[in-house]
């Protein structure tokens, strides 16, 4: 063979054998707010578990919980930019990109959390996921946050007129997740958490639409198959820690009033948050439509 040959041969082995090593190395950096005993760290581990085993180790997730990459908005903003590969956090902070992502702030909106897993998993949560890769955001998946529920530090919740005079988000109360109530620590000022569930929560897993775009087929099946497959791991998680976090409260203290009818609540607001939806977003009835007709 002709040294020419030769040294052809050991260049295109040399590219291979970098070419293999570089996918090997490939790595997606992937932030969120909450802390590594969280639920969505335990998850997020799995999910890079999973999509190592779907790559055979060519395609990873370097992990950034505790806000390291900054807050929500920060990073969505990193993922548009390209600086950070991927993000998650409520589906709340990309309404200012998305109006149609209101949706899911609209109260009493799911029935119970079976619905809003099928809405969420089905033809309405992939139109809201649609809406935001115009804006350079490819949504992997949804994971949970939990149901909104209403902490005081007055009296127990019962029923709506209980709310009056009530100031929320003040003084008086609040309303989250009760795992945000209980990282927070409000429940050591806030002694009546009621069960109200009057909003669904989920997260939203992005990633650079650009990157994925730019990934093999087979890359692009694995991030979506896994990061589904770890969110309802997640979402299994969120429902065990409910009652654990529950029972502490309890423990702490906190009256848990759970006996409170939810169409009350629902009937006392009307339709105004929906009115306004439907007013702010052209298809907003249609979406509205086609949440209430999930089963």
């Amino acid at each position: 063979m002709k040294l020419h040959s030769v040294t052809y041969a050991l260049f295109i082995a040399g590219l291979a054998a970098f070419s293999t090593s570089s996918l090997a190395a490939q790595s997606l950096r992937f932030g969120y707010e909450t802390s590594q005993t969280d639920s969505q760290h335990i998850a997020a581990k799995k999910f890079n578990d999973l999509l190592q085993e779907r790559t055979k180790g060519e395609l990873k997730l370097k992990l950034f919980p505790d806000s390291t990459l900054g807050n929500a908005q920060a990073m969505i903003s990193g993922v548009r930019g390209g600086t950070i590969d991927m993000e998650m956090s409520g589906s709340n902070n990309f309404a200012g990109l998305s109006p149609v992502m209101n949706l899911l702030d609209v109260p009493f909106l799911f029935r119970d959390t079976a619905h809003a897993h099928k809405t969420l998993d089905g033809k309405v949560g992939d139109d809201l996921k649609a809406s935001l890769e115009g804006k350079g955001l490819k949504v992997l998946a949804y994971w949970e946050n939990g149901w909104r529920d209403v902490t005081n530090s007055r009296a127990p919740v019962k029923t709506p007129a209980d709310l009056k005079g009530l100031k929320i988000r003040t003084i008086d109360a609040q309303e989250h997740p009760i795992n945000v109530v209980w990282s927070a620590k409000f429940f050591e000022v806030q002694k009546f958490l009621s069960l109200t569930h009057h909003a669904y929560s989920p997260l939203l897993v992005v990633i650079n639409k650009a990157k994925f775009d730019g990934l093999s087929p087979e890359f692009q099946q694995a991030l979506v198959s896994s990061a589904q497959e770890a969110g309802n791991y997640q979402r299994k998680l969120v429902a065990e820690d409910q009652q654990k976090i529950i029972d502490g409260m309890k423990e702490a203290g906190v009256e848990v009033i759970t006996d409170l009818d939810r169409k009350a609540f629902s009937d006392a607001l009307g339709n105004q948050v929906r009115d306004m939806f439907v007013k702010d977003v052209p298809q907003g009835a249609d979406l509205l439509k086609a949440v209430d007709e999930v089963q």
